[in-house]
């Protein structure tokens, strides 16, 4: 059964192979939030689970949570919950960033994984999240759009980079049913 936890010290051997997974491949870690130095792992999992709360995050930050996709035995991707927006988060972010391994690509895991998500989002109150993707990555569009992503105004960065922003409303009871229905032939 896929879930989503938090950050642990008796995690560490599999947030390790997870983090070494992205780096063997030479790609970017996502979320970033979990791209850290391991080499204190006490430290790593304190960092993570001290952004949860407002009174540790520095200025131009928000609070975020960072949990884990697991069905039980290893780790397949993880999730950044940021609590709120601000500006820059506003143009790319959002509200939720995540990744799954490389090696567990393809199983349909990420539109579960942003699923899981944004019931963790309903428990900080959001009522509407926004989730971003760069144009280019079709596969996480998709996810998105799995999920009820609206599309709203894109943003273009500085380079050119075309940031794709949707809307995710928390309100309403369809969404989940029709996703449920989607992935698991749920009647």
């Amino acid at each position: 059964m896929l879930r989503l936890i938090k950050t642990s010290v008796e995690q560490k051997e599999q947030i390790l192979a997870f983090l070494q997974e992205w780096y063997e491949r030479d790609e970017r870690i996502v979320p970033t939030s979990v791209d850290r130095e391991t080499t204190d792992f006490e430290v790593y999992v304190n960092t993570l689970r001290q952004k949860e709360l407002r009174e540790n995050i520095e200025e131009g930050w928000v609070p975020s949570t960072t949990y884990w996709l697991t069905d039980g035995e290893e780790l397949l991707g993880a999730v950044n919950i940021r609590h709120e927006l601000n500006e820059s988060l506003l143009k790319i972010g959002g509200h939720v960033g995540y990744g799954v391994k490389p090696s567990a690509r393809g199983r349909g895991l990420a539109t579960i994984q942003l699923q899981l998500a944004l019931e963790k989002v309903k428990e900080f109150g959001i009522e509407r999240a926004l989730i971003t993707c760069n144009r280019t990555n079709v596969a996480s569009r998709q996810v998105i759009l799995n999920n009820g992503g609206v599309a709203d105004t894109p943003y273009t960065e500085e380079d050119g980079t075309i940031v794709e922003r949707f809307w995710i409303d928390l309100k309403g009871g369809g969404r989940d049913d029709e996703l449920d229905h989607h992935l698991f032939g749920a009647d």
